[in-house]
């Protein structure tokens, strides 16, 4: 009966993608959605952002391992990137009235270096998507009691949220998200309320209370130089990284105006960090519920805790809904960060490299959907991958920005708010993140300074020459 309301959900996604679909008559509506959606759609997008396997699975097993300081990148780095591109970025960008981030680059400086941090920018989705797709093949792993294993799980995930968002683009997007937010949001409180009142809990106090006797809050990394800035280097890597992302561009651009693009994303990063809270909370209490079961489940795979969990303690109805909100998040975070590579690729890459006379918003749209349906064969393969070298999700998901920090937050933050910045200074900023990243990933990936940090230092080092360079040549 499980698997059949599971079916029945996935099938009402889809349908709800193909009715997005009749929105859809250009390319610009498939990428923004005609600049139309409402505040509490934008808001919901925002929220969903982040809020998908690595919430739900990858943070609570981390929670459990590494206590609260090794969630320092997520939920705390991710919400602070949320909020500061509302604040910052949001309004300065919409007004530019931009198809896509990697426009921005073109506009402020050239086609080299929209293509440059466009090809950054989609790369670094394969790992949060896969992310997503991996998660679901566990999801399905679980709800069959094995029998559908996770490879065939990750194949089915990935068919499912390819149909919904390759016909209604962003509007399946805003749609799908609208609905699968609200399942998220009443489904994972009712089921906190049901665990809750199970008599070993009894409320979130004593949970709480347990929780920092065993020493779960602790946070702050001990007073040393090297876990210092590697604790400082986790925070940002995903607090400023994910800030030039397109997915995180294209749900703000797709607001009404632009005070719904700032205070939607404000208030969308705001509700994450809260209620990123549920999932940890839910999680914590198996331990105290089944203790046996999460001991042995932590030596194996602690992302399995919570979907267990539920499966074996949890009632019927419960279940339903619990794997209802689950899917949801999934899918909801799956769709749009299939959709972000996708635009970019078309929008930025490949048009760019045609003769403009023969793209027409009609070709435009069915390049990006050729280009969505590419890009997840390649999420499949690097999510196959992942499972044999058995990356956690939270690990897929941080490593993620790791490149956009090094190569894009710099060119994107002084484009927008340094006069001088120029070509020249983008390029070399480029130039010496990539190669400082890249290199350090290679010669010393363990070092006390983090391969993704140096990469951010001279990126910055490498648009203040530049820039000041060529400044002084036209002088």
């Amino acid at each position: 009966m499980l698997i059949g309301f599971v079916t029945l959900y996935l099938v009402l996604s889809i349908g709800i993608g193909v009715y997005a679909a009749t929105k859809v008559h250009n390319a610009s509506d498939y990428i923004t959605a005609g600049r139309s959606l409402p505040m509490i759609v934008v808001v919901a997008m925002v929220f969903a952002t982040w809020f998908g396997a690595e919430t739900v699975l990858g943070i609570p097993a981390t929670f459990l391992s590494e206590n609260l300081g090794g969630t320092i990148s997520d939920p705390f780095g991710a919400s602070l990137a949320l909020i500061l591109f509302g604040l910052f970025f949001a309004r300065p960008l919409y007004r530019m009235k931009l198809l896509t981030l990697g426009d921005f680059f073109r506009q402020r400086y050239n086609r080299p270096v929209e293509i440059a941090i466009s090809l950054a920018i989609a790369l670094s989705y394969l790992g949060w998507v896969s992310a997503q797709v991996v998660a679901l093949g566990l999801v399905f792993n679980v709800l069959s009691d094995g029998i559908i294993t996770q490879i065939q799980g990750i194949y089915i995930g990935a068919a499912v949220v390819l149909l919904y968002t390759l016909f209604g683009g962003m509007w399946s997007v805003a749609l799908t998200t609208l609905v699968q937010m609200t399942v998220i949001v009443l489904g994972l409180l009712w089921i906190a309320k049901l665990v809750g009142d199970m008599p070993e809990v009894n409320g979130v106090a004593p949970v709480i209370a347990h929780a920092a006797a065993a020493g779960k809050f602790e946070f702050w990394p001990p007073l040393e130089w090297a876990a210092a800035i590697t604790f400082i280097a986790g925070f940002l890597t995903m607090g400023l990284g994910s800030i030039p992302q397109q997915d995180v561009f294209q749900r703000a651009n797709a607001s009404r105006n632009e005070r719904i693009a700032v205070w939607g994303t404000v208030i969308g990063g705001t509700l994450y960090f809260v209620f990123s809270a549920v999932p940890l909370y839910l999680t914590y209490s198996a331990t105290l519920i089944d203790p046996v079961m999460t001991t042995h489940l932590l030596a194996h795979d602690a992302q399995l805790v919570l979907p267990t969990f539920v499966k074996t303690h949890l009632p019927l109805y419960a279940q339903i809904i619990f794997y209802g909100a689950l899917l949801s998040v999934i899918m909801s975070t799956a769709s749009g960060t299939l959709l972000a590579p996708s635009v970019t690729i078309s929008e930025n890459i490949i048009k760019e490299l045609m003769p403009h006379h023969r793209m027409s918003q009609e070709k435009l749209l069915w390049i990006t959907r050729c280009v969505v349906v590419a890009f997840t064969g390649l999420v499949v393969f690097y999510s196959l991958w992942s499972l044999q070298t058995e990356t956690s999700i939270h690990q897929m998901v941080e490593n993620a920005y790791k490149v956009t920090l090094a190569c894009a937050f710099v060119p994107l933050v002084a484009g927008l708010y340094w006069k001088r910045a120029n070509n020249l200074g983008a390029g070399l900023s480029i130039v010496l993140g990539l190669t400082a990243w890249i290199a350090m990933e290679f010669a010393a990936p363990d070092a006390a300074l983090p391969p993704q940090f140096a990469g951010l230092i001279l990126s910055a080092a490498g648009m203040a020459i530049g820039s000041m360079a060529a400044t002084q040549r036209r002088a």
